[in-house]
């Protein structure tokens, strides 16, 4: 199902969107909605815009394909933008962790390889063979391992405020760890962490929306209802994405970085001073897998896209200018 916007101001609309028992979404105006089948049994939600050279942005975690809406509307005006839920998110399908074989007999339904392999075959399927990637937190994974396993199709490559996934792990020490006490929740085995965040996920959903906002108003109601209501209903395909980055994620990138993988796109990195809170030094991690790396830190908080969507568009246009 094709869903239209055509609003001239940059508002958002509410409309009744293709997800399952017609839930009333959020969507961004001016960007044509679908749902894309990209595996067997796996559709995702997608909204696109624009023409010109195509750039594939992915969400991060709370949060849905509208954390983009300000840069993509921006970025459109020169790029077909292509905003997809990613698996297991938003609008886009939620398949058990058992449930693709497939994806099973590499590791995981929610292994970054699989979800990497998603944003492939939608490109595709939009007819793109090659395109520029950018993705934030989990889609920032989602883009590393892209650009890894797909070399031939990634032209350009943005992560945002994340690290690798196996780099994550080794900073991820002593007391300073408990900021990321999620990621510890969520690679415990399959029942318990499903059991606690479900019963109170606005709490613990909202806790990082209100915690890692480092603009006030960045989120406006509206759009934090929208994330609440999305994450409550993908708890369990939410845990299982952070429980593979415990597990087969790991393994990925040890087996990249063991063989001397390494990203040989033009990669722009941007995050905040991470590596001064815990103790590392972010540039260097990202050198390690990068032949052509701008890394940046910035002021503001994680939620870059939405505190600071004119320098997050800026970034992206000069990458894309390398």
């Amino acid at each position: 199902m094709l869903i239209r916007t055509r609003q001239a101001d940059s508002r958002l609309v509410t409309s009744i969107m293709q997800s399952k028992g017609g839930n009333m979404s959020l969507l961004i105006p001016g960007f044509d909605y679908r749902r894309v089948p990209v595996a067997d049994g796996v559709s995702l939600n997608v909204a696109v815009a624009g023409s010109g050279s195509p750039l594939v942005l992915l969400h991060g975690f709370p949060q849905t394909h509208l954390m983009w809406r300000h840069v993509a509307a921006d970025l459109a005006a020169d790029h077909t933008v292509i905003c997809p839920d990613l698996r297991g998110y938003g609008a886009s399908d939620k398949p058990a962790a058992d449930a693709d074989a497939a994806a099973e007999a590499d590791g995981a339904a929610y292994s970054k390889r699989t979800m990497a392999a998603d944003i492939v075959a939608l490109a595709r399927a939009l007819g793109h063979d090659r395109f520029a990637l950018a993705g934030h937190d989990r889609g920032g994974l989602v883009a590393f391992r892209a650009g890894l396993d797909h070399p031939a199709a990634i032209t350009h490559l943005a992560c945002l405020d994340v690290l690798p996934t196996l780099d994550m792990w080794d900073v991820m020490r002593g007391t300073t760890a408990a900021v990321g006490f999620h990621l510890f929740l969520m690679a415990q085995p399959p029942g318990l962490p499903e059991r606690m965040i479900a019963a109170c996920p606005d709490d613990f959903f909202g806790h990082f929306l209100d915690l890692w906002t480092g603009v006030p108003g960045a989120i406006p109601a509206e759009v934090r209802t929208a994330y609440l209501d999305a994450c409550r209903a993908a708890v369990p395909s939410i845990v299982a994405d952070y429980r593979a980055s415990a597990g087969v994620d790991v393994d990925h990138d040890r087996a990249d970085r063991d063989a001397g993988r390494r990203l040989t796109m033009p990669l722009t990195v941007l995050q905040q001073d991470w590596g001064a809170a815990l103790g590392y030094d972010a540039a260097a991690v990202w050198r390690a897998w990068a032949d052509d790396l701008e890394h940046r830190t910035v002021g503001y908080g994680h939620f870059m896209a939405e505190e600071a969507p004119a320098d997050i568009a800026k970034a992206l246009r000069d990458l894309l200018s390398r």
